[in-house]
């Protein structure tokens, strides 16, 4: 059954321009009383490697690192594709703390529960 208070964002690109939308529309929506999640796939795992979020600033906005951070500790949860790890060869690394690794099927119950999903 369809949750219209849960909104999925998934991200599949590395390219910093495109890492701030999900971020800021997931605690948009956490402080409008909505359910966000954010789903990393693809690519966009690289930015998820230790100190690559912390490279990512433009204008007066904080860097992705810190967005990412702000993201965990509003209780907003941040899962990372197992099968985009091992399609990257990573089984054995290390991605930054507070992110959940889940399997790819995942990904296909949360758009089927989601009232909405959104990719970037």
């Amino acid at each position: 059954m369809k949750d219209e208070k849960f909104i999925l964002y998934v991200q599949t690109s590395d390219t910093p321009e495109r890492q701030y939308s999900p971020l800021v529309l997931a605690q948009t929506a956490k402080n409008m009383d909505l359910n966000p999640t954010v789903y990393y796939m693809g690519q966009a795992l690289k930015i998820l490697l230790p100190g690559e979020a912390e490279k990512i600033k433009f204008g007066t906005f904080p860097s992705v690192a810190e967005m990412i951070n702000n993201t965990l500790e509003m209780g907003i949860e941040i899962l990372v594709c197992e099968a985009s790890r091992q399609m990257l060869g990573w089984e054995k690394v290390d991605l930054r703390p507070g992110v959940k690794i889940v399997g790819a099927a995942t990904l296909n119950d949360l758009a089927l529960d989601a009232g909405a999903t959104m990719w970037f």
